[in-house]
């Protein structure tokens, strides 16, 4: 009997890694920095994630009716009960959303989960989440307030945008859903329909361990990526975009207008770290988002929403209602390698997301292909970045 049950254990963890797609790392890109051990948000103790997967239909886009390609991702940065966070933002460009921050600039703190989804359904998911909190008794407080984090990129190349498809359950299949395991990558969640430098992308995670004197800590990142024009796609500094500019490109069934021009798009990023961080320090944690953006080719074009959140799961007691209380940080000589971390970790969420995406078909047949992997490896070859 015993023998049978090690056999179905293997079977069951060699099906778990078959069913992972692939990354980055695995088709040999090469980055640097230490990463956890998930190499994902989920590697900062506490934090959750979960999506929720709407896909459906194919041909003629009819409101209301698809086809489909959505979804809803939710992150929560500690546990599924009140605990407010140290946080704070920063935005790019600004043509897009994420609710909340006004209340998150005032205070310092972030007091919900955070959630993604597309750009017309931001106010469904707010009142979702809402609704749930108070259902599931979010706060232990007689009286409490809170405004749901969202944040939003534009999927209506691929899907029925207009048709405000994103609902109450898929909200709650979310939730329902997060996990501090690994996290599904590419065509998931609110990634569902997003599209990167003229490929396919969606949802990215990496992370990054950095040792200090005293403890070793970690920076996790979460992104939505939703950005950039092919001709300026770069990876590693090799030209990747310009070496595929007559590959795989983009396909347009849709009328010329609803076209999104080269370059606009969206780009969320969500940063969580266990590091005692205040909410200034948090704010310069978000500051240098931009640099792995741009490393990659982003310029934060007129049309894109480029919006950054950072978290810190320690000092958990820092919020009280009445009184004094006592919380720590670090020294801002130490900033620098946080710093370094968090670029390096955005920069390889991104190609993540690209790497695990799979070509899609959407709305009146907009295809979006996948990043060649093939060819990708030959390129960074070429550029003896890969051996």
């Amino acid at each position: 009997m015993t023998r049978y049950i090690i056999i179905l254990l293997i079977l069951t963890f060699s099906i778990s890694l078959y069913s992972q797609k692939p990354r980055a790392r695995d088709i040999g890109i090469v980055f640097e920095g230490t990463t956890g051990t998930l190499n994902a948000i989920t590697d900062v103790k506490g934090v959750s994630v979960g999506h929720s997967t709407i896909i459906s239909g194919s041909g003629d886009n009819t409101l209301g009716e698809g086809p489909v390609r959505t979804g809803v991702t939710a992150i929560f940065p500690s546990g599924k009960k009140k605990k407010p966070l140290y946080a704070n933002w920063y935005s790019l460009n600004g043509n897009g959303e994420m609710t909340g921050t006004t209340w998150i600039t005032e205070s310092g703190f972030l007091e919900t989960p955070i959630m993604l989804t597309n750009t017309f359904s931001v106010g469904t998911v707010s009142q979702a989440t809402l609704k749930w909190m108070v259902d599931t008794s979010w706060s232990d407080e007689d009286w409490w307030w809170a405004f749901p984090v969202v944040a939003e990129t534009y999927d209506g190349f691929l899907n029925d945008i207009y048709g405000f498809q994103v609902k109450e359950e898929n909200v709650l299949e979310a939730i329902n859903n997060t996990s501090t395991t690994q996290v599904a990558e590419g065509n998931v969640g609110g990634g569902t329909g997003m599209m990167s430098f003229g490929f396919k992308s969606g949802i990215g995670t990496s992370s990054r361990v950095l040792k200090f004197p005293d403890t070793t800590y970690t920076v996790g990142v979460l992104v939505q990526s939703n950005y950039g024009d092919k001709k300026r796609f770069r990876i590693d500094g090799v030209p990747v975009g310009q070496e595929l500019k007559d590959t795989l490109n983009v396909v347009y069934n849709s009328p010329p207008e609803s076209r999104r021009k080269n370059g606009d798009g969206s780009i969320i990023v969500v940063v969580a770290t266990d590091i005692p961080l205040l909410p200034h320090q948090l704010k310069r944690i978000t500051q240098r988002v931009p640099i792995a953006i741009g490393k990659l080719g982003g310029i934060g074009a007129n049309g894109s929403g480029d919006i950054f959140i950072a978290f810190s799961t320690a000092n958990q007691y820092a919020y009280i209602r009445e009184g004094k209380t006592t919380v720590e940080t670090i020294s801002n000589d130490w900033m620098n390698d946080i710093f370094e971390a968090t670029i390096q970790a955005v920069e390889e969420a991104i190609i993540n997301a690209m790497i695990a995406a799979e070509t899609m078909e959407g709305i009146n047949g907009n295809k979006v292909y996948a990043l060649p992997h093939d060819e990708l490896i030959e390129i960074m070859k070429k550029y003896n970045r890969i051996k």
